[in-house]
C-alpha cells in the first residue's frame, strides 16, 4: 500500500513559492484519501461494518444497552460528588453489572472485536506515517489504561454510541 510522495522540499525549505507549497498539499491531501479508501476496502473495516449491523438489529443487545446507559446515567450523577456520595459504590456496581450484561452477547463481543482490529489498523497506519516525518513524533493509542474506559471519560462499551 505505497504513499505517493510529494516534493515537499521546496514548500518546507522557504524557498519555494506559495503555489508550489499550494499543489504539494492537495497532493499530500488527495493520497491521505486514497488511503482512507483503501483502508475502508480493508477486511477489517468490513468486520467492523458487518458486526455493527448485526448489534444494530440485535433486539437483546438494544434492550441491554438501554440498561446499561441507565446505569451509567445514575453512576455518572454519583461520580460528579465523588465516592463519598452515599450510593456511589452501589451506582458503580451496577453499571459494571449492565456492562457485563451487555458485553455477554455474542454479536456485541464480535462487534467489539473487529473495532479493536480496525483501531489497531489505524494506530499502525498513523505510527508508520509518524515514524516516517519523525522518530520523535508521539502517536496517542486507544489501548485500555491510557484514556479508555468508564472512569476516565472514555466509552463503556457501547453506551456512547457504539454498537450500533
Amino acid at each position: 500500500m505505497p504513499i505517493a510522495e510529494p516534493d515537499m522540499i521546496s514548500a518546507m525549505d522557504g524557498q519555494g513559492d506559495a503555489a508550489g507549497a499550494t499543489l504539494d498539499m492537495a497532493s499530500l491531501l488527495l493520497s491521505a484519501y486514497e488511503l482512507g479508501d483503501w483502508i475502508n476496502q480493508s477486511a477489517e473495516v468490513a468486520e467492523y461494518a458487518y458486526w455493527k449491523t448485526v448489534v444494530s438489529g440485535d433486539t437483546e443487545a438494544a434492550q441491554r444497552k438501554r440498561e446499561f446507559a441507565k446505569a451509567k446515567e445514575l453512576f455518572a450523577e454519583c461520580e460528579r460528588f465523588g465516592r463519598f456520595h452515599p450510593d456511589y459504590h452501589e451506582a458503580k456496581d451496577k453499571m459494571k453489572s449492565a456492562e457485563k450484561r451487555l458485553d455477554e452477547i455474542e454479536s456485541v463481543k464480535r462487534f467489539k472485536l473487529a473495532e479493536q482490529a480496525v483501531d489497531e489498523m489505524l494506530h499502525e497506519v498513523a505510527l508508520l506515517i509518524a515514524e516516517s516525518v519523525s522518530d520523535t513524533i508521539k502517536v496517542p493509542s486507544n489501548e485500555k489504561g491510557s484514556g479508555g474506559g468508564c472512569g476516565s471519560g472514555g466509552s463503556c462499551g457501547c453506551g456512547s454510541g457504539g454498537c450500533g
